[in-house]
């Protein structure tokens, strides 16, 4: 019992002496002077029976710490306001999915851009497919990421207390690769089972998917896809941008030609160069309100964080199969990136307001 009391003793005292060490470096952060706030929220998805998580970036006054949202030893972090006021007023919000792999604090540097230009961002973590979270095979449930976005709606709907910033009211969805056909989904694009379950049977679209499920026995003929043939669409969403979709081939003529609310697509590169299984200009011109754009000097993974200097190295060190950090033209991603974001901005101010 004596032994037991001191190892309890010296457990409390290093958590007491953590806790304490925390809190100084909390007080020791600068003070934030820009204009995009982070805090965190939590939704029930019940078609995971689990809950989820998302970052919430908000306009903000000075105020509060400055933390760094993302990053790691490859990508580069952003700078945003932990507990930074909020301006006043209720604004539009832009939910953002993440591709397959991903995860919410790579995409800080839309995030950031959209909060100073008056949005709310809700960013989700989709379970199964985010970074440190992600199997084979939970990647082919593509249905799941969807319902994702309607279990954050039903949040942040269902709550208003909790998030009295928020228009719900206005509504816009914004998604890249596996989070562009998430988009699609709940914009009414719905997935034909049968050419999902033979998606991989004649070619690799260019991407590296295929290879990724084969890579982990995965074989599409063997596994119960008929609920990616559900209607996923979550009439709460008033606008939609698609950047590089993943699954185009698998939706349906009928369901695309039935979506009915302004959507801008864009492909990432010059259309010549756009790997099939993403390419999206048929796909716009068959949605009745769509608008079509491409993204010179950009590749498929031009969407993802900026790069630090060793960032390549680390990934070829790693295995990882994709070129994450290469882009296609002599431009740096930050400008890719700024002209991606006045792109999607001005379409939403004018679809959204704000």
């Amino acid at each position: 019992m004596e032994r037991l009391t001191t190892i309890l003793k010296s457990t409390a005292l290093a958590t007491a002496a953590l806790a304490g060490g925390y809190g100084i470096y909390e007080l020791n952060r600068p003070a934030y002077t820009g204009a995009a706030g982070i805090t965190y929220g939590e939704a029930f998805a019940p078609a995971r029976n689990r809950s989820l998580d998302f970052h919430i970036w908000y306009p903000a006054e000075p105020g509060g710490k400055t933390v760094k949202v993302g990053g790691n030893g490859v990508f580069y972090g952003t700078e945003a306001g932990r507990r930074a006021p909020h301006k006043q007023g209720r604004f539009p919000a832009v939910l953002i999915s993440h591709g397959a792999g991903g995860n919410a604090g790579q995409f800080g540097w839309i995030a950031e851009k959209l909060a100073e230009a008056g949005y709310v961002v809700l960013l989700p973590n989709h379970p199964g497919t985010t970074t440190g979270n992600a199997s084979a095979e939970a990647a082919v449930r593509v249905w799941e990421r969807p319902a994702d976005l309607t279990a954050v709606i039903d949040e942040v709907t269902g709550h208003p207390e909790r998030y009295p910033f928020i228009d719900t009211d206005a509504l816009a969805v914004l998604g890249f690769s596996a989070g562009g056909y998430t988009a699609l989904a709940v914009s009414g694009a719905r997935v034909d089972p049968d050419r999902l379950q033979r998606f991989c049977d004649d070619t690799d679209h260019g991407m590296s998917d295929c290879a990724f499920l084969a890579h982990f026995g995965i074989d599409l003929h063997e596994m119960d896809l008929s609920p990616a043939g559900q209607d996923l669409a979550d009439p709460r969403i008033s606008a939609a941008v698609v950047v590089d979709p993943g699954i185009v081939s698998t939706l349906t003529e009928d369901s695309i030609a039935a979506i009915d609310m302004p959507m801008l697509v864009i492909n990432l590169g010059r259309e010549e160069d756009v790997p099939s299984g993403v390419y999206a200009a048929k796909l716009a011109e068959s949605i009745p309100s769509a608008q079509y754009a491409t993204l010179p000097g950009a590749s498929h993974f031009s969407f993802l964080a900026q790069c630090k200097p060793d960032g390549a190295q680390i990934l070829v060190r790693e295995g990882e199969p994709d070129a994450l950090c290469e882009d296609a033209g002599d431009q740096p991603r930050s400008a890719l990136h700024d002209s991606l974001a006045k792109e999607i901005i001005s379409f939403l101010s004018v679809e959204l307001g704000a």
